[in-house]
């Protein structure tokens, strides 16, 4: 069976987009481990999944002014990324609350952001 195992998401800071997907949305933390850049300067593999999904994303921090500059527009203002809920208001309840994130509910049982 082939699938899509990971995408990347380029954030300002783990710790952050951690809470944002874990906290609001429910996923869960599959993976937080330290490593280290091409160069030699410490980083981490922090990858989040929804619960009982075969993809996952990693969460990627920003290095360079290249990627900061992409951080929030790394799909050129359109709606990418669709998560299918069992309760709509369930993942998006949070979302109220964090000033910096985008979530909609375009129709039953989707998330966008």
């Amino acid at each position: 069976m082939s699938f899509v195992e990971l995408v990347t998401i380029v954030v300002d800071e783990y710790d952050p987009a951690i809470a944002f997907f874990v906290d609001a949305l429910g996923f869960e933390l599959v993976e937080d481990s330290p490593s280290i850049t091409n160069d030699g300067r410490p980083k981490r593999w922090v990858v989040v999944r929804p619960p009982g999904a075969a993809t996952g994303l990693l969460l990627a921090r920003a290095d360079g002014e290249g990627q900061s500059a992409v951080v929030g527009k790394q799909l050129a203002g359109r709606v990418g990324f669709f998560l299918r809920v069992d309760d709509s208001m369930g993942p998006t309840s949070g979302c109220a609350m964090l000033v910096s994130s985008s979530c909609a509910s375009p129709g039953p049982n989707r998330t966008a952001g």
